[in-house]
């Protein structure tokens, strides 16, 4: 089940950032990409229709763990998924609505996380 409502991918990694955005458009997700935190955020408040908040942990400056936390004071419905490679955070740092996806994850584990939140 597809929602209309946008999904942000927030990834430094422009490779990574690029394959989950097209598995998601594929699947006729409607996807907005951000680099960093700060960016995030301000399309966040632009974009008050985005549903799912999907982002790395390890960026530069504010990290995935503190954007999700901020965005979902702001945001309280939102429902995000947190990434990383190299660590995993404690049930304390996820938020109400977090979710966690270990790298490196193929595009269909990706899909299986987004489409469980869809339903």
């Amino acid at each position: 089940m597809q929602t209309a409502a946008p999904i942000l991918i927030v990834e430094d990694d422009v490779l990574v950032r690029m394959v989950a955005a097209a598995a998601l458009e594929d699947a006729g997700y409607r996807v907005i990409e951000a680099d960093c935190a700060a960016e995030a955020l301000e399309l966040l408040a632009a974009e008050e229709s985005v549903s799912v908040l999907f982002t790395d942990i390890n960026m530069p400056g504010m990290d995935g763990i503190q954007l999700a936390r901020l965005a979902s004071e702001r945001r309280p419905g939102l429902t995000v998924v947190l990434t990383s490679g190299y660590e995993q955070p404690s049930p304390d740092e996820l938020p109400a609505r977090g979710r966690f996806l270990p790298k490196p994850y193929l595009p269909e584990e990706m899909m299986a996380v987004i489409t469980s939140i869809a339903a």
